[in-house]
């Protein structure tokens, strides 16, 4: 698996960490990408269940559909507006998880916070979301990179609504 450069270039992800400069252009070409045309981008009219999520401090607001086949998502869409991080990480978070078991997202849900909060990569576990391990480098944008996540959690739990914030 790896994920193809605008010049063709096809990238391995087990080379990304040796990769400086390249690297940096090729997490932003990804992101854009995902960020102009998000995929999995509408409203899923056969969705089993639903969250909202809201960044409150940066106005992003999303709203997560998943369609669960007994504990497997068989489809997961999303809608809604905000930053180019969180609509990439959006649309790139429903192609990763479709087809897995609500257990497993919420596997990756962890494991992709560690790797946005703190840089740290499980390339296996990741794959192509390794692209958001730099966000750690910009706090500020961590709950951008987070929030469709939240509202997929919070969806797959069976709430309505998630936000970035710290609960009291």
């Amino acid at each position: 698996m790896g994920v193809r450069r605008k010049d063709g270039r096809l990238i391995d992800p087990h080379t990304w960490k040796n990769m400086g400069d390249d690297l940096n252009e090729l997490y932003q070409e990804v992101i854009l990408d995902h960020c102009r045309k998000p995929r999995h981008f509408h409203e899923l009219p056969e969705a089993t269940c639903s969250a909202e999520g809201k960044n409150p401090l940066c106005g992003d607001n999303f709203k997560v559909f998943v369609k669960l086949d007994g504990d497997v998502i068989r489809d997961i869409s999303f809608q809604g507006s905000g930053c180019c991080i969180s609509k990439a990480s959006a649309s790139m978070m429903t192609g990763h998880v479709m087809g897995k078991s609500a257990a497993d997202a919420r596997k990756l849900f962890t494991g992709y916070h560690d790797m946005v909060t703190t840089g740290a990569v499980n390339e296996d576990e990741m794959g192509k979301l390794a692209v958001f391990a730099g966000v750690h480098n910009f706090p500020m944008r961590v709950k951008c990179a987070i929030l469709p996540w939240h509202a997929m959690l919070a969806a797959l739990n069976g709430e309505q609504s998630a936000t970035t914030e710290e609960k009291p």
